[in-house]
């Protein structure tokens, strides 16, 4: 949908020639306008980062505990937890996107 028409020149071929730069040029405002429209709405996209956002909340004193936010379990195991062992939040937060449940009432950790 985007046309240019260039009658500058006495000449054809250099009116040809700077119609194609300029077509070029409205292509590339076009594509570089959509990448910017993208990049916007990935960005709008994104949650805050800040206090309440977080996924787990870690408990290492007075006594010990992870627990994971969003799907609502937890264990006692920090050291492996913390060592990257997270096989059981992974397999928890997998089965939630399988089949669509919602953990009951999670409260945080104080």
């Amino acid at each position: 949908g985007v046309a240019v028409v260039c009658q500058a020149g006495r000449s054809q071929h250099k009116n040809r020639a700077q119609a194609w730069d300029m077509l070029r040029a409205r292509l590339y405002e076009i594509e570089l306008k959509k990448r910017e429209e993208q990049a916007a709405a990935d960005q709008a996209a994104k949650t805050d980062i800040g206090w309440g956002h977080q996924i787990r909340s870690y408990v290492l004193q007075p006594y010990q505990m992870v627990k994971d936010l969003r799907t609502g379990v937890h264990t006692s195991d920090t050291s492996g937890v913390l060592d990257g062992d997270l096989d059981e939040f992974m397999a928890a937060t997998l089965a939630q996107r399988a089949f669509g449940t919602t953990p009951g009432a999670v409260e945080d950790v104080d």
